[in-house]
């Protein structure tokens, strides 16, 4: 059975990052004006790394459409895929579906204490972790979900809400699906604030390329620790904005291409 889900990418909140001196710099040119970042490089290293690594076109990737390993620059000429207004802007699929990336992923850059969520679900920020941990990943890798899940996730999307997820404890999704119990950040370091540049991803563990630019102003804090923030926008946040108002479809992909023309590692 073809399954058909709403993926919500969660993002994490907490204080403002101020500026860091002697952070590389970044501008992504795009066919909407140029946006200027910060990177975050002593608080997510390997998440900077990576990429600058596949901006400069030094680290090596697979090439979806071939399957052949390259070393070239790698965001020149991808767009940003997918677009949500008071939410986020993302970017960095090859395959521009949200579903392509370099072929390979790395863990997550999670600065501060971490504990596992179990138990009643007394929260929607709670409930959306359990959805974006347990029930997303299982819903993209099973051809024949549960009926009990199938029906929480309609729900979902029918009332627009991840209320329907607390209606049952962790543990129900942890069995019916096999999936590990979430993990929340408790005492983050750093956030997913406004004009933050965070790494996309399918679960725990599982960056790439895909990245996304919050747009959302007063943050989504029920998200902590989960998705690696390691830049932010300097300059040109009215670019960003600019493109998260696009017209789109009904899966939030842009009716006309936003293409990152160029991204330039000063």
């Amino acid at each position: 059975m073809k399954k058909k889900i709403i993926v919500l990418l969660i993002l994490i909140t907490g204080g403002i990052l101020l500026a860091q001196t002697g952070n590389t710099q970044v501008i992504m040119k795009t066919n909407h004006g140029t946006i200027e970042l910060e990177m975050f490089d002593e608080l997510a290293p390997k998440t900077v790394d990576n990429f600058v690594g596949l901006a400069n076109g030094t680290k090596e990737w697979t090439d979806p459409k071939t399957g052949e390993k390259v070393k070239r620059p790698f965001y020149n000429g991808l767009t940003f895929h997918r677009v949500i207004s008071d939410f986020m802007i993302q970017g960095g699929c090859p395959l521009g579906t949200g579903t392509g990336g370099p072929g390979y992923s790395f863990e997550d850059e999670f600065p501060g204490e971490q504990i596992e969520i179990t138990g009643a679900i007394t929260s929607p920020e709670d409930a959306f972790m359990v959805y974006q941990e347990i029930v997303v990943p299982y819903l993209q890798k099973t051809e024949t979900p549960d009926e009990e899940i199938l029906a929480i996730v309609t729900e979902c999307q029918n009332t627009n809400s991840v209320n329907p997820i607390m209606n049952k404890p962790v543990e129900y999704y942890v069995e019916k699906t096999g999936h590990q119990k979430p993990v929340a950040s408790v005492t983050p370091s750093v956030s997913c604030d406004y004009g933050t540049i965070c790494m996309a991803n399918s679960g725990p563990n599982t960056n790439g390329s895909q990245f996304f630019i919050v747009t959302k102003k007063d943050g989504c804090g029920w998200l902590t620790g989960k998705h690696t923030v390691f830049g932010k926008v300097t300059s040109g946040m009215e670019i960003a904005l600019a493109i998260e108002g696009v017209q789109k479809d009904g899966r939030d992909k842009p009716n006309k291409a936003v293409v990152i023309e160029e991204v330039i590692v000063k």
